[in-house]
Parts: structure tokens; sequence; C-alpha cells
């Protein structure tokens, strides 16, 4: 499982970089979700990269 925390603002972004941060449903500064380690994932956050912090998390 992977945490996923928006740090950065989307303000300025990119079109597909703002959906992709809906998609995760990442709206503001300091939203966390946490999903399934899996390639769409990681898709997605390549894609935001320089916006979030990831951080694997035990399932509990």
């Amino acid at each position: 499982m992977k945490k996923v925390t928006l740090v950065k603002s989307l303000i300025g972004g990119k079109p597909n970089q703002k959906a992709t941060a809906k998609s995760l449903g990442l709206v503001k500064i300091g939203d966390s979700i946490v999903h399934e380690d899996n390639a769409v994932l990681a898709g997605k956050v390549r894609i935001l990269a320089h916006l979030v912090k990831v951080e694997t998390v035990e399932n509990a």
C-alpha cells in the first residue's frame, strides 16, 4: 500500500496534472490517500512526482 500526499499547489499546473490529482482524490495541499501499489498508481505518481510525497504503509 502506498500513501500519497499532495505537498505542493496545483496552481499553474498543466491540465493533465490537475486531472490526475483529481482522479487520485487530491484537491488541496495536505490531502492524503492510500492506494494499492500497482502500475496505474505508479503512472499517476510519475505525472505528479514534483507535487506529491509517497510513503509505503503496512496493511493494518
